[in-house]
């Protein structure tokens, strides 16, 4: 395999580090789900997770890396592909040739990248907050009313709708981008994964989005 001194061992890390994104946002989102379906479902979950020691010690670090990484291969090849070019490309023969998501990935990560500070800051930073910094009991009972008092500003609800809507066109050219980058290309699957890829980035997007729009109107 090609190390990461290579253009190929980059892109087939980059792909590694977004499928394992793709398992994780498949995962985030049908925990956020129970707290449409049930409340006391979503604290326990939340409960489990957030005082789990192999979550909060070892997969969360691992996650945290995973998204920088993925990130910092995106930047290194964005800025190799650009340099490689004798000629910049004219806008007709661009859009001719690939479409404007695959030749805005660059742009839309960076959105995505601003989003998840904000993310982190209104949950993350809180959890770090609540237990080591202030050192609050555990109450098994906290998160869905925190979850729900956060969308109850418009101006959130609309940064996560917009930032959710890019994140689905990018992950409507990143899911078979990480196939095609680990060699799955072959004609008989090459559909398959590139149906599932749109429903995926359909789905998953509009998944968050009912979330915070439903949080928002029951208020």
């Amino acid at each position: 395999m090609a190390g990461f001194s290579s253009t190929i061992g980059r892109k087939y890390a980059m792909a590694l580090s977004a499928m394992f994104l793709l398992i994780f946002l498949l995962m985030h989102l049908s925990t956020n789900m129970l707290s449409v379906i049930s409340p006391s479902a979503f604290n326990a979950a939340s409960t489990f997770m957030g005082y789990n020691p192999l979550i909060q010690f070892a997969m969360q670090p691992i996650l945290g890396f995973a998204v920088i990484f993925h990130f910092i291969m995106g930047f290194i090849l964005e800025l190799k592909n650009h340099r490689a070019r004798p000629v910049k490309y004219d806008v007709n023969g661009a859009a001719a040739n690939s479409s404007w998501v695959s030749r805005n990935m660059i742009i839309s990560g960076l959105v995505i990248l601003a989003f998840l500070g904000l993310h982190m800051y209104d949950f993350w930073v809180h959890e770090i907050t609540y237990k080591y910094i202030e050192g609050i009991a555990p109450d098994d009972t906290r998160f869905w009313g925190e979850l729900h008092e956060k969308f109850a500003n418009p101006i959130r609800v609309a940064i996560y709708v917009i930032a959710f809507v890019l994140l689905g066109l990018h992950l409507a050219h990143g899911f078979q981008s990480s196939f095609q980058s680990i060699g799955a290309r072959h004609p008989k699957y090459t559909p398959i994964i590139m149906a599932i890829g749109k429903w995926y980035a359909i789905l998953i997007p509009l998944g968050f989005i009912f979330i915070a729009v439903y949080h928002f109107v029951t208020q």
